[in-house]
């Protein structure tokens, strides 16, 4: 009877992983105050809506209601950073530094850029913005009749037979990892499903989040097929690769997991102590994130 009433008042999206310190403090105080003022009149009953509190604070994440929302909207930044909590927006970019901490390359060290190569004309990986990266590799061209660019043909067909190779067949941590260049020696890879999002942990810690496991497959095919467009894609930092997969998602006609239309919209991404507006690239049948970026 009493395990069923606790899995009614639990709220993981508030707790574990997900707990608001911030919101957790907020609470326990607004808890103690109200078990002094009671203690006031009947210390047995300060001292049972105390321990109350703190079992619904535990189990919910917060005792009073909209305690989340109300956090999100008007805590102080400096307040969340003493929680640990950053207030900047974290936009699930995929393999980038906002994903993650630092990353090492297959050999187990920090990979450094290449700073010459035949594919990119000599000119240092860091100087070039995604848009020329992919123009001097072949992978985008001006589009016939338009004033724009668009995905190469050749390589469109040989990105999207590997996406739905790998949406189609089995698809493992490690494939992401070795695809994207990570050290997998003596390494444990997993994939954490969040709603939608989709997170890569190495030994536990994030080091790369998509919006969508289309976003997630997306990126390992584009960064396999690379590997035979550009001679120096292996020797690449992880961070890199990861900035450019998914500055090319923007150049996806089709979403990866059903072949559908994507459509832009402006959406509002939510942790566990903020919320952000973003433009999002969104695969219209399933609702699936393939792209996103906060909006000012």
């Amino acid at each position: 009877m009493i395990e069923n009433i606790v899995e009614e008042l639990r709220q993981p999206e508030y707790t574990g992983e997900n707990r608001c310190e911030a919101c957790t403090a907020a609470n326990v105080t607004i808890a103690g105050v109200l078990g002094v003022i009671l203690s006031r009149r009947s210390k047995f009953a300060g001292v049972m809506v105390v321990g109350i509190s703190l079992s619904l604070i535990y189990v919910r994440g917060y005792l009073i209601p909209g305690t989340p929302k109300l956090t999100k909207r008007y805590m102080p930044a400096p307040i969340l950073r003493l929680f640990g909590k950053d207030p900047e927006a974290d936009v699930r970019s995929g393999l980038s530094p906002n994903g993650g901490s630092e990353l090492t390359d297959s050999s187990g060290g920090v990979a450094e850029s290449p700073t010459e190569g035949s594919d990119t004309e000599g000119e240092d990986l860091d100087t070039l913005s995604p848009e020329e990266y992919f123009l001097s590799v072949g992978v985008i061209e001006e589009c016939d009749g338009e004033d724009d660019l668009c995905i190469e043909e050749t390589f469109e067909s040989e990105w999207t037979e590997e996406m739905t190779m790998l949406n189609n067949g089995p698809f493992s941590a490690e494939d992401a990892a070795i695809a994207m260049g990570l050290d997998g020696e003596n390494r444990e890879f997993t994939i954490r499903e969040d709603n939608q999002a989709h997170q890569l942990k190495r030994d536990q810690q994030v080091i790369g989040q998509w919006p969508s496991r289309a976003a997630l497959i997306a990126d390992v095919g584009a960064s396999r097929v690379l590997e035979s467009w550009d001679t120096h894609w292996t020797e690449y930092e992880p961070t890199e690769k990861g900035e450019l997969l998914n500055a090319l998602r923007l150049f996806l006609d089709a979403c990866p997991t059903t072949e559908g239309e994507i459509v832009f919209k402006e959406e509002t991404v939510e942790s566990c102590c903020s919320s952000y507006e973003v433009i999002a690239a969104v695969c219209e049948e399933t609702d699936e994130r393939i792209f996103e970026h906060q909006l000012p």
